[in-house]
């Protein structure tokens, strides 16, 4: 039998917001591809196997409250799949972890004096209350952190966040996207306080197979190893993707990658305008190291560090939320930076970033050996985090492209939110609804 290649609509991208569309359309009857690039489905949720599980690439966990995710849980009939469990965060500073978790614990923060950290306290009690969002657009998150919260709270707290995070871009970020940050995380708290996150059983991966096998059911089609090189209007009408395999074709066509990615594709054809908005907004790659230790480093899920000399903004022991049993008594620890695709520490090799990386690590902790590492994998995302700047708004692109049938849904136009699974299937899913009834 030959390989169809006629499609009501062609999906570009196998992540969660393209597997998400294709699922609202394959579900409505509608003749449905996605087309990968990687030979993986997944995007920044893509796994490898540590101890005979699949670990996340880069690290992953949901929010309590992030209610697409769950809803579509349920949908699948995997809630049993799904464990929510309280964390122990932390902060580092000044050469010494301090637990921060609860409320009591930042009454405990001692580099701020009393007074700031009562402040620092109603400084999240003061950003959830914003209502409307659009007033902050024109606030970049360091002004307004600081007259939340006072200079202290600011250099002590939120300016080694910023720079750890956006570095180059770190005094440019939006008051928006910090304000959602703190929304976010206050509404996953148990009633003593304490943040609880959530994950899902055999990483976010297995949730990503049990959507495509559901894809499937309802008679889409999904083809990994299948790179779209172009994107063009059919002699007919309707699209074309161009890829190693041959012509795709369908009477729509939704581009789910990073609009970069898209500006390249239909370059032959688009307006410079055009191509120059998707073009317009700056991003950040991600540089993650993950370790498999034969011990602990500590008590800590997620410790940030506010340390200016500490090239990290954080270190997530993963096994300390899913425990090492479930990776042959192996424990994971994550290292992830943030850097322009062109930085030294994107371009550095495997073995490069692991011989920078451990120096850091064992200031941190004094008695970590390098005999503990039982295995290292270093893993790279170009396209990780759109910058996220003031009246950011302005710089979106329409989801309806310039020409009938041409759709975008990208992580960069999730906004007021920051990118995340999440909100990726809520886009996803929203899009593929609507046109599976246009």
């Amino acid at each position: 039998m030959s390989e169809a290649r006629n499609f009501d609509v062609l999906v570009i991208g196998a992540g969660f917001t393209g597997l998400s569309a294709a699922y609202e359309l394959a579900r409505a009857g509608r003749k449905v591809a996605i087309l990968e690039q990687g030979e993986e489905i997944g995007g920044l949720a893509a796994a490898f196997k540590v101890g005979g599980t699949r670990l996340d690439r880069f690290y992953h966990h949901w929010f309590t409250n992030d209610r697409e995710v769950m809803g579509l849980i349920d949908e699948l009939g995997l809630s049993d799949q799904v464990r929510v469990n309280p964390t122990n965060t932390g902060v580092y500073y000044a050469n010494t972890v301090f637990k921060l978790s609860t409320p009591l614990d930042l009454l405990k923060f001692t580099p701020l004096g009393l007074i700031d950290r009562i402040r620092l306290g109603l400084l999240a009690l003061r950003a959830r209350r914003v209502a409307n969002w659009q007033a902050l657009e024109d606030r970049s998150a360091a002004d307004w952190l600081r007259e939340l919260g006072g200079t202290k709270v600011f250099e002590v707290v939120w300016q080694p966040l910023l720079k750890g995070k956006f570095g180059p871009y770190a005094e440019d970020v939006s008051a928006v996207w910090f304000w959602n940050k703190i929304k976010l995380r206050g509404g996953s708290r148990g009633k003593a306080g304490e943040e609880r996150l959530a994950y899902f059983k055999g990483g976010f991966v297995a949730l990503a197979d049990a959507l495509s096998a559901k894809i499937r059911s309802f008679g889409g089609e999904i083809k990994t190893g299948a790179a779209v090189s172009a994107l063009r209007p059919g002699p007919d009408g309707g699209w074309e993707a161009i890829t190693a395999n041959g012509v795709f074709t369908g009477a729509r066509v939704v581009a789910t990658t990073a609009l970069p990615i898209v500006a390249g594709m239909i370059r032959d054809w688009a307006e410079p305008d055009y191509l120059a908005q998707l073009n317009g907004i700056a991003w950040l790659g991600n540089v993650c190291l993950v370790l498999e230790l034969d011990r602990s480093l500590s008590s800590t899920y997620w410790l940030n560090v506010n340390d200016a000399s500490f090239p990290f903004v954080g270190v997530i022991e993963h096994t300390n939320f899913e425990g090492p049993e479930n990776y042959n008594g192996r424990h994971i620890v994550y290292l992830s930076k943030y850097v322009p695709h062109d930085d030294r520490l994107y371009t550095m090799s495997d073995d490069e970033f692991f011989d920078y990386a451990m120096p850091y690590l064992k200031a941190m902790f004094p008695h970590l050996d390098r005999s503990w590492v039982l295995a290292r994998h270093v893993w790279r995302a170009r396209w990780s985090q759109p910058v996220v700047g003031r009246h950011y708004s302005r710089l979106i692109p329409a989801q309806d492209g310039p020409r009938p049938g041409f759709h975008l849904c990208s992580m960069a136009q999730i906004y007021p939110e920051d990118r995340g699974t999440n909100y990726a299937i809520r886009e996803g899913r929203a899009i593929g609804r609507r046109l599976a009834g246009a």
